[in-house]
């Protein structure tokens, strides 16, 4: 069943006590804005059809989210999928063949529309986020929203990439970590997600 509007909607609060951590990244990707790189969308091509290899019929949808998948858009440089699959609780489906396909996992977080996250960041291989959702992800779709508002809306994507390089170079002068440079583009991820549910009709 498809994410209700009232679930799009509804905002999330990182809780930290809700992560279940299952292992650590092998290497840590820099937070550095870069120029677009035309090599991003065929590293996208390249990374889902390795999922879809080892995983099949149990996915539902396979989509470049995140910086990488807007055109135009300074990013930092690693690809984010949302892998949408049958069921997420059950790990045993697709844990092992995604580990035997270069991916590590890395967390759970079953109270969070039952995210499962695994990252490609061995040396020498181009950074990977691999966002594991259920069906019925509302974040997943929000992702989406997002892209696509950004794709038709000029003044937004050069909003946001000004935030990005701030928020970046803020995180760098202060020595802080992935989670700081999120969220300090937070506010205005979600005033951009506000003109994009209003055009879609969601809010006044």
């Amino acid at each position: 069943m498809p994410a209700t509007v009232a679930q799009i909607l509804a905002a999330y609060e990182y809780k930290p006590g809700q992560v279940e951590r299952v292992a650590q990244r092998t290497v840590q990707p820099p937070i550095t804005i870069v120029e677009p790189n035309p090599e991003w969308p065929q590293r996208f091509e390249e990374v889902k059809a390795r999922i879809q290899k080892v995983l099949g019929a149990l996915v539902l949808d396979i989509a470049h989210s995140g910086s990488t998948g807007v055109p135009g858009l300074p990013a930092k440089d690693i690809i984010d999928v949302d892998l949408t699959i049958k069921d997420a609780t059950d790990e045993a489906s697709y844990v092992k063949p995604l580990e035997e396909a270069g991916f590590l996992f890395i967390l759970r977080e079953p109270r969070w529309h039952q995210h499962r996250f695994f990252v490609e960041n061995w040396p020498k291989a181009y950074h990977v986020n691999l966002h594991v959702w259920g069906p019925d992800s509302p974040e997943a779709t929000r992702h989406r929203i997002f892209r696509d508002w950004l794709l038709k809306t000029p003044s937004d994507l050069e909003l946001y990439a000004k935030v990005k390089r701030e928020a970046a170079e803020q995180t760098a002068i202060a020595g802080d970590s992935m989670m700081d440079y999120t969220q300090r583009k937070d506010e205005t991820i979600h005033k951009i997600l506000a003109r994009a549910f209003r055009d879609l009709g969601y809010i006044e």
